[in-house]
């Protein structure tokens, strides 16, 4: 399999809640990047075209997560998302739970340098 995954995955099982227009759909997530979301299926339809709103808990805090995302793929087991938005409290709080899952400081400010890079060609 071609791997062309610039970021670092952690494993990260948590519940979530998907916002899409009046839809709310309660969800889990199976692991997570600094760029990208993998999501246990979704029991409602959602419109694939039109952005999700993501919101999680991190663990014994009132921290909330907040994104935006588009689907990527969806099937019946899994909906893959890539992050298009992120307030900076909600980065600032990802990049330090990948950063204590990854073990690498430098491994992740790589991985910072180039999600800056892919904002700036956005």
């Amino acid at each position: 399999m071609d791997e062309r995954r610039r970021f670092s995955r952690i494993i990260y099982n948590a519940p979530a809640e998907i916002h899409q227009g009046p839809l709310k759909v309660s969800c889990s997530i199976v692991d997570l990047s600094l760029h990208g979301l993998l999501l246990s299926s979704i029991a409602a339809p959602i419109d694939v075209s039109v952005p999700i709103d993501l919101f999680f808990h991190l663990p014994e805090s009132d921290i909330i997560i907040s994104l935006q995302a588009h689907v990527i793929e969806l099937t019946e087991n899994y909906t893959r998302v890539s992050i298009e938005h992120i307030d900076i409290d909600s980065i600032s709080h990802l990049k330090r739970l990948v950063e204590l899952n990854v073990g690498d400081e430098q491994l992740l400010h790589r991985e910072i340098e180039q999600l800056s890079d892919l904002g700036a060609h956005s």
